[in-house]
């Protein structure tokens, strides 16, 4: 998922909306980065594994305000919605298990829980995959819906053997039933840094449509230092973006305007950096009691201001620091970045990608020192 945007063409569709004049566009790319929805589906029995990958995926523990219920307070049949507060453009559900029903027939499945709806639906299983599953993934596939993946989940009585063996059993079935190239991710629930789920992330990611990859990286927790390197590189193409408008609205003689939208956006692209990258108060203490940490040791890897808070008067201070820094900048390096109609521009463009760049490295490097400390890896 680390090249999210690459089907969009962004930066060469925005040089060439900026060189028309096209600045409608230019506003639309950015506010499609910015809010950029995805639903995201997790069928199979509601047990204790099922609850802890729902709130993992939503960097939850059990006791956390929100968290899916073990046992489901939702009955069997229905499909139960998990709204997220801080990423509102990322929903999870959790829907009911498939039938083990003979006959089954997959489509009255499917039309019940409103199964293409979903951009992407996660089919988890705890034994061996039941041939009614994989039906439904051959219906799915039928009407091109290509983003249904199989999930085994672990149990904490689970084996290296014992899970290899589901996992085997599982891709028989998949086979007798004409999957071609079938592929079963095993997941540790609690941990969804271990085992298959970043091959799972990448996958998806490569599946999915590049706005919807983007909306799914950016509310995913901080699981890995390369989750956290993969959402600082999407960041700096919404900075691109962002600091194209800059340059478009600088080229219109009209005071103020450059600077309001500046300080505007930039607070927009910070305040979403520090929620994605898991940097403000709440998420470090939810991950600090997580991994039975004291939260002071955590929050005190944040050496950059905006990730403990992002304020107006930090992110004017820092776009006004960059405007008198501009002199360092290359004057070649601004020419290959704003196509030649549009170098009047130059200055804001240059100082606003400056300003934000610098400040989501910042951000992303104290993500790193946090994920690491966590993890109990050594940089």
């Amino acid at each position: 998922m680390a090249d999210v945007l690459r089907g969009l063409n962004l930066l060469q569709t925005l040089k060439e909306s900026i060189e028309s004049n096209k600045l409608s566009d230019v506003k639309d790319a950015v506010e499609d980065l910015l809010i950029s929805r995805i639903n995201l589906a997790v069928v199979g029995n509601r047990g204790d594994e099922k609850a802890t990958f729902i709130n993992s995926l939503r960097g939850l523990g059990p006791g956390d305000d929100g968290a899916a219920a073990s046992p489901s307070l939702v009955a069997a049949e229905e499909v139960a919605g998990y709204p997220n507060p801080k990423h509102p453009d990322f929903r999870l559900w959790d829907l009911p298990p498939v039938p083990s029903t003979s006959p089954f027939e997959p489509e009255g499945y499917m039309d019940r829980v409103k199964f293409l709806r979903y951009n992407a639906v996660l089919m988890t299983f705890t034994q061996t995959l039941h041939p009614n599953s994989v039906d439904v993934f051959l219906e799915a596939r039928s009407m091109q819906q290509q983003t249904v993946y199989f999930i085994l989940l672990s149990l904490e009585k689970d084996t290296e053997k014992s899970r290899e063996e589901k996992r085997k059993a599982s891709l028989e079935v998949l086979t007798s039933q004409g999957v071609a190239q079938p592929k079963v991710y095993l997941v540790r629930p609690s941990t969804l840094e271990k085992f298959d789920f970043p091959g799972l992330l990448e996958d998806v990611g490569r599946d999915l449509p590049e706005i919807r990859a983007h909306a799914l990286l950016l509310a995913l927790p901080t699981l890995t230092s390369n989750l956290v390197s993969q959402k600082k590189e999407a960041f700096k193409a919404l900075v691109w973006a962002a600091a194209s408008l800059s340059g478009g609205v600088s080229a219109i003689p009209v005071p103020l305007v450059a600077s309001m939208v500046d300080s505007s956006v930039a607070m927009r692209i910070l305040t979403k950096a520090q929620l994605s990258l898991c940097l403000d108060e709440e998420s470090v203490e939810r991950l600090a009691g997580q991994r039975g940490m004291e939260p002071i040791r955590l929050k005190g890897l944040r050496t950059c201001v905006l990730s403990v808070e992002v304020t107006k008067g930090e992110v004017k201070k820092r776009l006004a620091a960059a405007e008198k820094e501009l002199a360092t900048v290359s004057s070649k390096l601004v020419e290959m970045a704003i196509p030649r109609h549009a170098r009047c521009a130059s200055r804001s463009f240059a100082a606003m990608l400056q300003a934000l760049n610098s400040a989501i490295d910042e951000m992303a490097a104290d993500a790193e020192k946090i994920v690491a400390a966590a993890l109990g890896e050594r940089k």
